[in-house]
């Protein structure tokens, strides 16, 4: 694995974040224990909605819209990442929906060819006063659909 500063190969749609693998992200046996992978994702969302103004500067929502729920994650596994280095996080979204997005992730090699875990994740968008499910801003939506998949 690459420690250096990662070089991020460019993709057909979705965002690549890089990540870094610490050695406490790490297993007995030297691979990435399997509940990192969904911290390496929730991170790699984190730095992209941060990047686009949603975040939570001083403990506060940045926008209504960050205010989140997380309804369904699954990951399978398809070859350990082994040792320290980068790795990257591949975002796609499926589906946008009045209140929810479905996300497809991929954790990749640092070059973009192996395939270490793939999945899904569900949010909901919670209203941050009452949490109950509310629709997305169209800012919001705009930002959803550079993630997605030409058609």
């Amino acid at each position: 694995m690459n420690t250096r500063e990662p070089v991020v190969p460019t993709v057909s749609y979705g965002h690549l974040e890089p990540m870094f693998v610490h050695f406490d992200d790490l297993d007995s046996m030297s691979m990435v224990h399997n509940i990192r992978y969904a911290v390496f994702v929730e991170r790699a969302l984190s730095m992209f909605w941060e990047s686009n103004g949603y975040g939570y500067p001083n403990g506060t929502l940045s926008h209504p819209d960050a205010s989140v729920g997380v309804a369904e994650f699954s990951i399978s596994y398809r070859t350990p990442v082994r040792g320290t280095g980068f790795i990257l996080v591949h975002l796609v979204v499926e589906h946008v929906g009045n209140s929810s997005v479905v996300y497809r992730f991929r954790v990749l090699d640092a070059e973009g060819v192996t395939v270490h875990a793939e999945g899904k994740r569900v949010h909901i968008h919670l209203d941050p006063r009452t949490f109950r499910p509310s629709p997305w801003a169209e800012e919001t939506r705009a930002i959803y659909k550079t993630l997605q998949e030409p058609r």
